[in-house]
């Protein structure tokens, strides 16, 4: 497939992230991995929003450290971002919530419309401008100015950085026209972008506890936007899809990541973290970056915490 005619992505991780572990940042590597060879998908960007403060998850520590952790695990990636527009809600907020506030936003910023998996289309996104004006975006390695979603991306989290914790730097490309209007002064390609919910097969699994989530924000998550699931230890996915009206359903919107190998950073998790923390374990290297563990540190954060 061209890439005109793949589907790009940007994936969406909502959760806790009390704290962000190796494994949270080793779940967006493998998904995009894993999209690109299918051929079908691009993925474009990388979105981690940490749950609000009334959420009341036990131990929860305070937003404002969880998103400096966030911003200090991903600091060195130059396609996932932290936006804290979920934490800065005056309450908690849905999963369907967020992930149709960014859609909205992403909508505003880029002057197009998303498409969803029930009604996809090819949604003008990005083009060289009219009138023989300097390009958007220069690329330093390659004379060629073929726009791209990349690029795409890189205007965005340029527009998104008055809201977003983290905008990470694009090295390849220089914003030449920083006013350009995105929605109509630009001859646009076609291409389709996406949104997609990225998890862990922990929270596809939460779908089937009766009365935990609304039907109606299932479908909207499954059905209108779709899932990327990373599965951990060893989880059954097809067991789990099977166990519920509404992944059954919508089956095909969930792409379920497959490996064949065995990797350590699947079995991460925040709760062994925060053991591993209360109990002086040495191996905390092994699931928190170090710039999170020196934060951690400083800030006294878990040490003498319970859960």
């Amino acid at each position: 497939m061209t890439e005109r005619s793949q589907t790009h992505v940007i994936l969406l991780s909502c959760g806790s992230f009390n704290p962000i572990t190796k494994g949270h940042i080793h779940m967006f590597e493998k998904a995009r991995e894993y999209l690109h060879t299918t051929g079908r998908f691009i993925v474009i960007g990388g979105i981690i929003s940490p749950v609000h403060d009334s959420y009341g998850k036990p131990g929860l520590v305070p937003s404002r450290h969880r998103l400096t952790m966030c911003q200090l695990a991903v600091q060195s990636s130059d396609w996932i971002r932290v936006d804290p527009w979920e934490s800065y809600q005056d309450t908690w907020q849905t999963t369907c919530s967020v992930l149709e506030h960014h859609r909205d936003l992403m909508k505003r910023v880029t002057g197009c419309i998303l498409s969803n998996v029930n009604t996809p289309s090819m949604t003008p996104v990005i083009g060289q401008p009219q009138n023989q004006t300097p390009p958007v975006y220069q690329d330093h390695g390659n004379i060629n100015h073929k726009p791209s979603a990349i690029k795409l991306w890189g205007k965005v989290s340029e527009s998104f950085g008055k809201i977003c914790c983290v905008r990470p730097h694009i090295d390849r490309f220089t914003f030449v026209d920083e006013n350009a209007n995105l929605g109509t002064a630009m001859r646009y390609e076609e291409i389709e972008l996406r949104i997609l919910l990225l998890c862990g097969s922990d929270l596809l699994e939460s779908f089937c506890i009766p009365g935990l989530w609304k039907d109606s924000d299932m479908e909207v998550i499954v059905g209108d936007f779709g899932m990327v699931v990373v599965p951990r230890d060893g989880a059954d996915t097809e067991r789990i899809m099977n166990h519920s009206s509404v992944l059954r359903k919508f089956k095909d919107n969930i792409t379920v990541v497959k490996d064949g190998m065995s990797h350590p950073m699947s079995v991460v998790s925040s709760t062994k973290s925060r053991l591993a923390l209360q109990h002086g374990d040495g191996h905390v290297v092994d699931y928190l970056s170090q710039p999170v563990i020196d934060y951690i540190l400083q800030s006294q954060l878990y040490i003498n915490a319970s859960g």
